[in-house]
């Protein structure tokens, strides 16, 4: 469903004329869209298509923008009392019996804050969902507070978030904002929002964007200053809110929601791995996140208990809930780890391995974590078609996936001279060619969604510490590694990270089912437990390497050693090459 297809009404207040959108079946619970500066209601295209499968979706052009009417004279036409009039002429013509769910972005969530603080609104409103825009009043409380009781953090903060907002100053100088928009400014910004945010072209920008930003700039005059000087000390949000903040936003700093739990106690946090225009960029994951929150809060006021977002308590929540995380070898070790990691950051979990039956358990168990839901799916990644259908399955039944990690891997050791072409073969078609075969046929799925994605690929610190005992597992993780290099620098303008891994010794079962080149079946066993004991003395858990996979994502990293040898063994490779050399020669105490 598009916007041209909504249904159309124009809602008449205090001299205004409003035209409001409508989508989806209106006897379900409503959810009102606010936009920001300098769009119309038309940012909103990709994500109330998304929202009208399930809820009432109503936008509306704020006044003066799109095809409202704008206030005369402008001077004073935009204050937040005259557009919190606005929002409950809106709410009581398309659900006057029943409390709406706000959404506001930029000065549509500025704007949304002030309807969620005011006691005029209370019993209208059911839950708010902010992104990219604070409260004015909360704004004017943070400056005040690092004003008063300053600290070389705090003094940081300030002059950051003064930097970010060089555009507020501006758009407060007379004349000049209005020139520029309806100039050159106006014609180049449709370039320069694909440039900069990597918004793709479509309906939006409509053509009506000069005279938006034209009239948008007194929604700054008209109130910036005012509550900035003066904020209210009565701003508590009286009803739910979730909080999406965009972690790459070039306007806004994510200090600015320090303590925001003190103005709105029932708080859900979430963190976005994008740029500011998130509605434009990420529809698929806002509009997950804003339905889920509107069903949990529609379940607590029909229950009549305390409304509640997700229930994932992990210490990534915020970044990771409801997203689709996809884990090959993860029946056991660092691929079952990272599954459980990510299950209870509240993500939803693919557990890939060739067991199928353990895979399966990994997805039990990743719901009992915390997962909302969990899947085991059973493939070889060295099968290029097992691993197409696989990813045509969960594309169509899961969604395109947000964080996929190749870890499935087999281990062998030997000599380069005693390993069979065979040996060879098997080793790279698992490491190297199941990891290939992931990262294109998942990352394709993710570059043509074109709303971002990581892509976590393990390899190894042998990947650069040459061993005389390893060369067919160290040529694989190594290719694995440049492979994650390569695929890093091209996938940036996807807005996709990727990360290599490299966890060092860990304890796992890795070493249970290694192959040892040359040797006989009694002593390919007795190698095995000697192995398996060393491994075990060391005692690594796999769960530290599932940390740092998460960190990793959420820092976005290039390559990761995770063990202190591994990280040793990485610092060596840059400063000393020629000593790893040599402690190569040194033949194995096995």
């Amino acid at each position: 469903m598009k916007l041209r297809e909504a249904r159309e009404r124009w809602v008449r207040t205090g001299g205004i004329e409003l035209c409001v959108a409508e989508l989806g079946d209106d006897s379900k619970p409503t959810v009102v869209l606010v936009h920001g500066y300098p769009d119309s209601k038309e940012v909103w295209s990709e994500v109330a298509s998304r929202l009208a499968e399930e809820w009432h979706v109503v936008l509306y052009d704020v006044r003066g923008h799109g095809r409202s009417t704008a206030p005369s004279p402008l001077r004073g036409g935009f204050t937040l009392e005259k557009l919190t009039d606005d929002f409950l002429a809106v709410a009581d013509a398309v659900s006057p019996d029943r409390a709406v769910h706000v959404v506001g972005h930029d000065w549509g969530s500025v704007q949304a804050w002030e309807f969620a603080t005011v006691g005029r609104t209370e019993g209208r409103i059911a839950s708010f969902t902010s992104m990219s825009g604070p409260s004015l009043d909360h704004f004017g409380h943070w400056i005040k507070q690092r004003m008063t009781r300053p600290t070389p953090r705090r003094i940081g903060q300030l002059l950051g978030q003064g930097a970010k907002s060089w555009y507020v100053y501006m758009l407060h100088t007379p004349v000049l904002p209005e020139l520029a928009w309806r100039g050159p400014l106006g014609k180049q910004w449709p370039r320069i929002l694909q440039r900069m945010e990597k918004v793709p072209a479509g309906d939006y920008p409509t053509p009506s964007l000069p005279q938006d930003a034209a009239h948008g700039a007194w929604l700054y005059r008209d109130n910036v200053r005012s509550r900035l000087r003066r904020p209210r000390t009565d701003a508590y949000s009286h009803v739910p809110v979730q909080l999406i903040t965009p972690t790459e936003d070039f306007f806004l700093s994510e200090s600015l929601y320090d303590r925001l739990e003190l103005w709105a106690p029932q708080l859900v946090r979430r963190a976005l791995p994008a740029k500011h225009w998130v509605p434009r960029t990420r529809p698929d994951q806002l509009s997950a996140w804003i339905s889920e929150f509107v069903a949990a809060n529609e379940a607590a006021r029909r229950d009549g208990t305390p409304a509640q977002g997700p229930v994932a308590t992990g210490a990534y929540a915020d970044r990771f809930g409801g997203r689709l995380v996809l884990v090959t070898g993860a029946a056991g070790g660092i691929g079952r780890a990272t599954a459980f990691a990510f299950a209870e950051a509240g993500a939803r979990v693919v557990a890939v391995d060739r067991d199928g039956e353990g895979a399966a358990r990994t997805a039990e168990m990743a719901q009992l974590i915390g997962s909302p839901a969990a899947w085991g799916e059973t493939a070889d990644v060295s099968d290029e078609q097992a691993m197409e259908k696989l990813a045509e399955k969960v594309a169509r039944e899961y969604g395109v996936v947000d964080v996929l990690v190749n870890n499935a891997g087999i281990g062998l050791s030997g000599s380069f001279l005693e390993t069979t072409s065979e040996e060879w073969k098997n080793v790279l078609d698992v490491n190297l060619w199941g990891v290939i075969h992931g990262c294109r046929i998942f990352g394709k799925q993710m570059a043509d969604r074109g709303q971002g994605g990581h892509i976590v690929n393990t390899a190894s610190a042998a990947a650069y510490l040459p061993s005389r005992a390893l060369p067919a597992y160290s040529t694989s993780k190594a290719a694995v590694l440049m492979l994650s290099e390569c695929l890093r620098a091209e996938l940036a303008e996807k807005s996709i990270g990727v990360t290599a891994i490299c966890p060092g010794i860990v304890n796992t079962n890795i070493t249970a089912t290694t192959r040892f080149a040359g040797t006989d079946a009694a002593q390919e066993k007795r190698l095995r437990s000697r192995t398996s004991r060393l491994y075990g003395l060391r005692n690594y858990p796999p769960e530290k390497v599932a940390d740092a996979i998460l960190k990793a994502v959420v820092r976005n990293q290039a390559v990761v050693p995770v063990t202190p040898e591994a990280r040793g063994a990485r610092l060596l490779s840059r400063v000393s090459p020629g000593l790893l050399r040599g402690i190569a020669r040194l033949k194995p105490p096995l």
